[in-house]
């Protein structure tokens, strides 16, 4: 890949450990965004950012936090990969407004709404009726662009995103999901949806799930591009990355939390089934993150030039970050500030 380029992955959520980070530095990454919530209260979210203090005083040679959109750049310039911390649920700041500066204070970058079920804010898209945002969710969306936390929909119902987008002052992404016209799964989205994400000047990252994926794990990497250039078209090249998704080496177990959280006493299956109720067999072009120099070389095949590859892959990543996790009247978080 070219070295010119700002790597970046919009979501992951692995066994983090040092052959996994080293693997990221040898996919040529320069920053992921990783998950630090699915159901967790405040007080649960507290304790992963404190696994990821660790984490950083363990492996100083390959990772560092990303508070603001600058630390990318110098995370590179490191040499190492900066870690921009998300959470896939609103859980984190239960129902207290105060909580999205707290958290936003704290590195929290990127939020969604929901995850999946009706939360606080808004509607899931696993939800048979949305009712759209919620009086607190229209509150949570101001106070979000209000300190620099980036508004994620990934996981929500129709209507609460085009709300979102329709409520926020700023830009409004989808980290990790497809067009739904490429596999009508639930978690994808539709033509409306990704035409107001385009028009809002948001971001739609494509997963690499296999269950977002045509033919699931058999999706060829050239299905997958025709996918990624018929979006181009449609949002414009400046309005697309990459989220892969990617859950590496993660049990069961972590798999049913993210389904079932504390909600639900019967197992539910997400987008598998009883009969298929574990982790999707991984494609044969996406392992882990060493693979994404295949996919820059895949898409330069399709016939995207030099630049356009670099913003799929994650100039356009830096781009809406830059733009939209600007804190707006709290002091700045950056490390070198802090130093």
């Amino acid at each position: 890949m070219n070295p010119a380029w700002t790597v970046i992955d919009g979501l992951q959520y692995s066994a983090w450990s040092r052959e996994v980070f080293e693997q990221m530095r040898a996919g040529g990454l320069n920053a992921v965004h990783v998950t630090v919530a699915y159901h967790e209260t405040t007080r649960d979210t507290l304790t992963r950012l404190g696994e990821w203090n660790a984490r950083f005083e363990t492996f100083p040679d390959l990772i560092t936090p990303v508070f603001e959109p600058a630390d990318i750049h110098r995370a590179k310039k490191e040499g190492k990969i900066g870690i921009i911390f998300g959470a896939q649920n609103c859980s984190p700041i239960e129902d207290e407004i105060r909580l999205v500066e707290i958290m936003r204070r704290m590195g929290l970058m990127i939020m969604q709404l929901t995850y999946n079920n009706q939360s606080l804010l808004g509607c899931g898209c696993y939800e048979t009726e949305d009712s759209g945002l919620t009086r607190y969710g229209k509150q949570v969306v101001r106070e979000m662009n209000r300190v620099g936390m980036v508004i994620d929909m990934s996981h929500s119902a129709e209507r609460s995103t085009l709300e979102a987008i329709e409520h926020s002052q700023q830009p409004v992404i989808i980290s990790h999901a497809n067009p739904s016209h490429f596999h009508p799964a639930l978690r994808n989205k539709s033509n409306t949806v990704i035409d107001a994400i385009a028009d809002n000047q948001g971001l739609l990252g494509f997963s690499l799930y296999p269950f977002h994926l045509k033919n699931g794990p058999q999706c060829s990497l050239e299905d997958f591009c025709d996918m990624v250039a018929w979006t181009a078209d449609r949002m414009g090249i400046d309005r697309i990355g990459l989220g892969s998704d990617l859950c590496q080496n993660q049990p069961q177990s972590v798999l049913e939390w993210m389904r079932n959280g504390r909600w639900s006493k019967a197992m539910d299956y997400g987008e598998g089934s009883s009969a298929n109720a574990g982790w999707p067999d991984a494609l044969t072009w996406f392992k882990d993150s060493r693979d994404f120099p295949g996919i820059a070389a895949a898409l330069q095949a399709k016939g995207f030039n030099d630049q356009e590859t670099g913003k799929i892959m994650g100039g356009n990543w830096v781009d809406l970050l830059t733009r939209v996790a600007k804190p707006q009247g709290i002091k700045s978080l950056s490390v070198e500030d802090a130093a």
